[in-house]
């Protein structure tokens, strides 16, 4: 619904209401609304607005709307709130595959720095058994999904559960860069496996600065890649090589070797 004079919309207002009740407390995880009728009533809306915003708030995963049974509010954990955030990042664009590396870049350093402090024994094993599901000569596909698995346990490992959400929906938009790595760049596999390898080692040996760098290196080295594939290591500002219209069609170009 669109406003008109600065006026908020319904809608908004409805939202906006259900939050402040949730925020104070009215409404705790796990809490059921109201009757709609009495939700309505006592929010001073219609039914129909009160019926838009808990659709919009059960989309981002804030409400649960059970048939038969009611709305509930959710448990409220951050992994199920930035479940939207997943979402949304479906939506990128090829370029702004880059932008999410980058963010990764901050984030998943610190994530393993975390880990190799607050790592049990049992989770280290955990992390070297994923290591150990790997063929000598895995396809780039399951290197991908062994590689995702590797960093989310090292994620949820971090003790800290935004940090782990965060990175969890940050993967998938990346996944296709790293399958592009795989099919045109040379040794991108056993690079891939060597740098897990010593982040591994070094969350076991408990030397979070070294396991924080190898970190970094090994989301540096995708991110590198894909920035000479699309053409923004000379000008960031210049038009998208070759490469970025190749991945748009989905059919991968050979780059240069990252570092």
């Amino acid at each position: 619904m669109s406003c008109e004079g600065g006026e908020v919309p319904v809608t908004d207002e409805a939202i906006e209401k259900i939050k402040l009740m949730i925020v104070q407390g009215e409404l705790a995880p796990g809490a059921r609304l109201p009757r709609e009728a009495d939700l309505a009533e006592r929010l001073g809306l219609s039914r129909n607005s009160l019926r838009e915003a808990v659709r919009a708030l059960s989309l981002i995963r804030v409400l649960d709307v059970r048939q038969g049974d009611g709305t509930y509010v959710t448990s409220l954990e951050p992994e199920l709130l930035l479940d939207a955030v997943g979402f949304v990042v479906d939506f990128h664009q090829d370029d702004t595959v880059l932008q999410f590396l980058e963010v990764r870049r901050i984030l998943e350093p610190a994530a393993t720095e975390l880990a190799a402090t607050r790592m049990t024994d049992d989770d280290v094993a955990g992390l070297r058994a994923i290591l150990d599901e790997l063929d000598d000569a895995p396809s780039v596909e399951a290197l991908v999904a062994n590689d995702l698995r590797f960093h989310n346990h090292i994620a949820a490992s971090s003790g800290n559960k935004v940090l782990s959400s965060l990175i969890d929906s940050l993967s998938a938009p990346t996944t296709r860069a790293r399958i592009w790595r795989g099919l045109t760049q040379e040794g991108a596999v056993q690079r891939t496996r060597e740098q897990h390898e010593a982040i591994c080692e070094a969350i076991e040996a408990r030397q979070p600065d070294v396991a924080r760098a190898w970190a970094a290196v090994h989301v540096a080295g995708v991110e590198q890649w894909l920035r000479n594939a699309l053409g923004e290591s000379t000008s960031a500002s210049g038009p998208p090589g070759r490469a970025a219209a190749a991945a748009r069609n989905g059919r991968p170009r050979r780059a240069r070797r990252s570092a």
